[in-house]
């Protein structure tokens, strides 16, 4: 555990406790970061007012009772290489921090050289970088992007991916078991008239619309011919009876539409280098033989309630706009199933089936009231065990220039196929304005590396619950908080090392002499990675961590223009040096990655 902060918390939690008068028991010193110093603890204001003591007294015992304590390695904290070390059966607590009371009752905190230099050494030497496995590995269920067949994913399914995306790594990387579930549309009435124009253009030439990419154009041609051609609506409807009773081969000709839809949809992940494959799909359609027993279990504990010829459940809490309790439909007054008995099966299925202790569903912001009303049911049902965790992970729209929802010049959504190329050759012409002496092919896919990064990056970096403005200028910018500065800064770390001649393993038991502040600064910094990434799984906001990463790039820029690497004369500062900046480097490349971004090794 390289976390200075944690571990000095952990000291002064046993002293606080001792102070209370509470020992074995665990009291929060609220340490946080101070500009006053390293760190500052403010615990002492609370238990003052809980032992009925003045709060400057309690922090001076605090003290006290920490620079009495055992050294480190007795209580279980990790040896620290300092000078102390080789003198002592363990690292006095004098040698890690220095304390000091100020103010009321605050308790400032600066961590000593040594200590830093040696938790950097620890760190180095972890692949991991420090951040350990979850001590409760969890199987969770991540539902996420969501398209539907024979319609092309546009913008509107951007955030939904790629957060799905960055959460599904931060929590594989925690060594949970992650489920990714793609729960495409691809069951119900549409099919109808859907296969019905499939077999008006003829199965071949259907396939060659739909395999060029098309998805809107066929989808729209069905779609007019509905509202047009009595006929036609006959037919499809009598089309979506026989697809729902499994009528073979109507479900032949619905495989052809999944099919060429999901071969789509792959080609955009592949794009947009997220982790979902046709593997993952969990459509709608896989629920369809769960809905009826959805039906019959609720029957069973007595929660269907007739209403107008359809039957529904209404969970406590919810109201329409005349204040009058709202249900959940289940089947409606034809017999009908709506989305609410699948998203109830889908419940049933992750829990009972997956054994699923944690589900996330990252959907959109207006869903909210559907999900939660959905959930309650099933706790109502008794199909949500004690413990199981569900939580909405919710976001906001992707905006133009214009602050309304981002539509092409013809004003339809964009396609998200067509963004992705757009920024795969904007990220390219980037590369050969600013590196016209790269080889065509490293050129390009570092073009493709900065193009895509950028566009992830951009969603990423804001509050997900958050509308955001899609820039290409900002988005691409060498300058700000923006992937393209944020990859920079990693090339950047790894030209010095070629220009040095030096391999950045044969630096990664070098302890920095950390002097200068800019140092200082910088070894704080990367020590805050642990921190950064369980911040960002806690609040599943990954914001955070793009936040934690642009202050660490902005911190080796301070440090890289302070502190001359390979200019000055003397080899230990050199090796120190380029020790602080390969772990830099390391972290930079572990917390893009984590977040679905490539780190180029040159730009």
């Amino acid at each position: 555990m390289p976390d200075p902060l944690a571990i000095v918390s952990d000291l002064l939690a046993t002293a606080f406790a001792e102070v209370a008068g509470r020992r074995g028991e665990y009291i929060d010193p609220v340490v946080r970061p101070s500009d006053r110093a390293d760190a500052q603890a403010n615990g002492a204001l609370a238990l003052a007012k809980s032992l009925g003591r003045s709060p400057r007294d309690v922090a001076v015992e605090v003290v006290a009772r920490l620079q009495s304590t055992a050294p480190v390695s007795s209580i279980g904290t990790a040896d620290v290489p300092s000078e102390a070390s080789s003198e002592s059966a363990g690292t006095s607590v004098a040698s890690i921090v220095d304390v000091e009371v100020a103010g009321p009752g605050f308790i400032n905190l600066t961590f000593a050289n040594d200590f830093l230099a040696g938790l950097l050494v620890q760190m180095a030497a972890d692949d991991r970088l420090g951040v350990p496995s979850a001590t409760k590995h969890e199987t969770i269920v991540i539902d996420y992007s969501a398209p539907n067949v024979a319609k092309e994913m546009h913008v509107g399914h951007l955030r939904s991916t790629i957060i799905g995306d960055a959460l599904v790594r931060l929590h594989e990387f925690g060594g949970h078991r992650v489920l990714r579930e793609n729960h495409i549309g691809d069951w119900g009435r549409p099919f109808g008239m859907l296969i019905e124009h499939l077999l008006d253009l003829g199965e071949d030439e259907a396939a060659h619309e739909l395999s060029v990419g098309d998805l809107d154009a066929f989808y729209k041609q069905a779609n007019a011919k509905f509202s047009d051609d009595p006929s036609f609506q006959d037919r499809a409807r009598a089309r979506v009876v026989m697809l729902q009773g499994g009528e073979p081969e109507t479900l032949r000709l619905w495989q052809i539409l999944v099919g060429e839809s999901t071969r789509y949809f792959s080609e955009v992940y592949r794009s947009l280098d997220v982790k979902l494959t046709s593997d993952d799909n969990a459509g709608e359609s896989k629920y369809n033989d769960l809905l009826q027993p959805v039906v019959d279990r609720l029957a069973k504990v007595g929660l269907l309630v007739d209403s107008d010829g359809a039957e529904v459940v209404f969970p406590p809490g919810y109201t329409n706009r005349e204040n009058e309790p709202l249900p959940l439909i289940i089947r409606n007054s034809v017999g009908g199933f709506p989305y609410a008995t699948t998203d109830l099966a889908t419940v049933i299925d992750r829990v009972e089936r997956s054994n699923a202790t944690t589900l996330l569903y990252v959907v959109g912001s207006p869903q909210a009231q559907h999900l939660h009303m959905v959930w309650d049911v099933c706790r109502m049902a008794g199909w949500v065990p004690e413990g199981v965790r569900i939580e909405h992970v919710p976001f906001g729209s992707v905006l133009g220039p214009d602050r309304k929802m981002l539509r092409s010049r013809s004003g339809d959504a964009v396609k998200l196929s067509e963004l992705l190329d757009e920024a795969v050759a904007r990220g390219r012409a980037t590369v050969r304005e600013k590196s016209p002496d790269l080889p065509g092919e490293e050129a390009d896919e570092i073009g493709r590396q900065i193009g895509i990064g950028a566009i992830k990056y951009a969603d990423l970096s804001n509050d997900r619950i958050r509308d955001y403005v899609f820039d290409w200028e900002r988005m691409l910018s060498f300058d700000g908080n923006t992937a393209p500065y944020l990859q920079y800064a990693h090339a950047r770390i790894r030209s010095i090392f070629r220009r040095a001649g030096v391999s950045p393993e044969s630096v990664h038991s070098t302890p920095p002499t950390i002097d200068h502040t800019a140092e200082r600064a910088l070894a704080l910094r990367v020590l805050g990675f642990e921190a950064a990434i369980a911040g960002t799984v806690e609040a599943l906001a990954p914001h955070k961590l793009c936040a934690y990463l642009f202050d660490l790039a902005s911190d080796f820029t301070t440090f890289y223009e302070a502190c001359p690497i390979l200019k000055d004369g003397h080899e230990s500062t050199r090796s120190s040096r380029l020790a602080l900046a390969d772990i830099t480097a390391r972290v930079m490349e572990l917390g893009l990655g984590l977040l679905g971004i490539d780190a180029p090794e040159r730009m």
